[in-house]
Parts: structure tokens; C-alpha cells; sequence
């Protein structure tokens, strides 16, 4: 599994813990260290089954200094891609790559449904 975080977000670090906790093994990856591929993206996006938009960071400063919310509907699949991998800051966080599925943010419950494990 690998796991994408940006170290001082404090929801990444709760969901490095439940994983830990967990005896989960997992490849940690700095976000903004190493910004996603768009090939990445592409991959996750089909994986998860979410909306491209549940991708973005929406709560980030870069996402409202760049006013991606007015924006976004405006740009094709392919331009959401190309704006995510350009920037770490702007990706939803923590993602979580099973290899069969994908996690877009924390939510316990779902983690758990996915990993199948518990405390």
C-alpha cells in the first residue's frame, strides 16, 4: 500500500496512526515532496470511484488563492488532472492506494471496510 500525506496535516496524521495501530504495512509518501503523476491520478481516480472533484484539497489555501471553486466546472478531466499533479497542496489528503482500491481522505468506517481490520 502506499500512502500519500503531507506530514503536519493532522488528519494525515490520525489515519498514519489507525494504520500503524493496526500493524499495517504501508510505503509513506510526502505529498508535496513527490506531487502526483497525472497518470497516478488517472489510476486513483478509476480506482476509488469518486468524483474528480472529491481529488482536490478544497479546503487548502492554494485551492482558494487560485479560486478553484469558481474555476473548476470549467475545466475538462484532463486540465483537473494536469492542475492536481502540478501541486501537492492542491490533492486531497491522505490517500491511501490498496492496489485494488483507493482512499481519498479519512473516514474511519470506510478504511476499516476496505482494510478489514479492526482495533
Amino acid at each position: 500500500m502506499i500512502f500519500l500525506e503531507y506530514p503536519t496535516c493532522s488528519t494525515c496524521k490520525k489515519a498514519k496512526k489507525w494504520l500503524e495501530d493496526r500493524k499495517v504495512t504501508f510505503e509513506d509518501r510526502h505529498i508535496r515532496e513527490q506531487n502526483p503523476s497525472v497518470a497516478e491520478l488517472k489510476e486513483w481516480h478509476r480506482k476509488s470511484g469518486l468524483p474528480l472533484k472529491r481529488f482536490f484539497n478544497t479546503s487548502g489555501v492554494l485551492y482558494r488563492e487560485m479560486q478553484l471553486k469558481d474555476r473548476l466546472a470549467e475545466l475538462d478531466e484532463e486540465k483537473q488532472y494536469e492542475l492536481l499533479a502540478s501541486d501537492g497542496m492542491l490533492v486531497k489528503r491522505p490517500i491511501l492506494d490498496g492496489g485494488s482500491f483507493v482512499l481519498v481522505g479519512f473516514r474511519e468506517k470506510e478504511w476499516e471496510a476496505a482494510i478489514g481490520t479492526k482495533d
